[in-house]
């Protein structure tokens, strides 16, 4: 049986977070969590601050849930860093996502180490400047071997992009193969060439900000996954609202194009009455 007792070693008995871990069900937590972390620029604007400031209060929320869906006992958590779109923002705020990006490397390597977090990042990272892709691949080799959470990071991603990568390198594959003729793509196919090959497709996508779109992340892989967007932006997205958001999850009827236990009860009983009817 799971439990939560790595998350409450580090919680204040009778505190908000602790009350909230109480009524979590360690039983049914979501074994991959996706975020889309928006609202930095909105917060720093909010204390008339540069944008800058906003990034870097968003570095030190992205430590706090780290740490927490690792104690959590989460298999993987993916974070949205940063989209093929942000290109387009001005280049001195690019500039500070890239060193932000490198500062929380060269800072959280070794407790991500030693936590046994395995780190891997996912998109077009051949367009990164090159001393960002450089540490970013030493941090991928550093933990490769690590059995805990997969801590995934998607960057310079987009999720058409991700398709339209897919299916050029099942393409190309089968043109080197001498196949392209008989070539057949389903959707295990297409599943074993995504960036997340090897995950768990995310059971649970939370946006932060309010903003009811999902801006082009993990299309295929969010077929199913359940949705919860907070107000919250993300430098105030705390620990506590994590727990909610799962708690939330914990509330829903997952049917995956199904019926509930319920549903499925009611429909057969009906099913039967009206095949009895028609037999009478």
């Amino acid at each position: 049986m799971r439990s939560l007792t790595d998350l409450f070693a580090i919680l204040t008995p009778g505190s908000k977070d602790w009350r909230l871990a109480e009524t979590i069900d360690p039983e049914r937590l979501p074994a991959h969590i996706a975020i889309i972390m928006d609202g930095n620029g909105r917060w720093a604007r909010r204390r008339g601050l540069p944008r800058a400031a906003g990034h870097r209060a968003g570095v030190e929320a992205v430590r706090l849930i780290v740490e927490s869906c690792k104690r959590l006992g989460l298999k993987a958590l993916t974070l949205y860093a940063f989209s093929v779109e942000n290109w387009k923002r001005p280049r001195a705020e690019v500039d500070t996502l890239w060193r932000l990006m490198r500062v929380y490397l060269r800072r959280e390597l070794p407790e991500i180490i030693s936590n046994g977090i395995r780190f891997t990042c996912m998109g077009r990272l051949e367009g990164l400047p090159t001393q960002v892709r450089e540490e970013m691949e030493a941090a991928i080799e550093a933990t490769a071997h690590n059995q805990g959470m997969r801590l995934n990071v998607a960057i310079n991603y987009s999720g058409r992009a991700e398709l339209v990568d897919a299916i050029n390198t099942i393409i190309e594959d089968a043109r080197l193969k001498g196949r392209s003729r008989d070539l057949h793509i389903d959707e295990e196919t297409i599943a074993r060439h995504l960036y997340t090959a090897g995950l768990p497709d995310p059971d649970l996508l939370i946006r932060t900000s309010g903003e009811k779109r999902i801006s082009n992340f993990l299309l295929w892989q969010i077929a199913y996954a359940e949705l919860y967007v907070t107000d919250t932006l993300w430098p105030d997205f705390s620990r506590a609202d994590l727990l909610n958001a799962i708690l939330d999850f914990q509330k829903r009827d997952r049917r995956f194009g199904g019926l509930s236990i319920e549903a499925e009860r009611t429909s057969r009983e009906q099913w039967a009455e009206a095949v009895g009817t028609l037999t009478q």
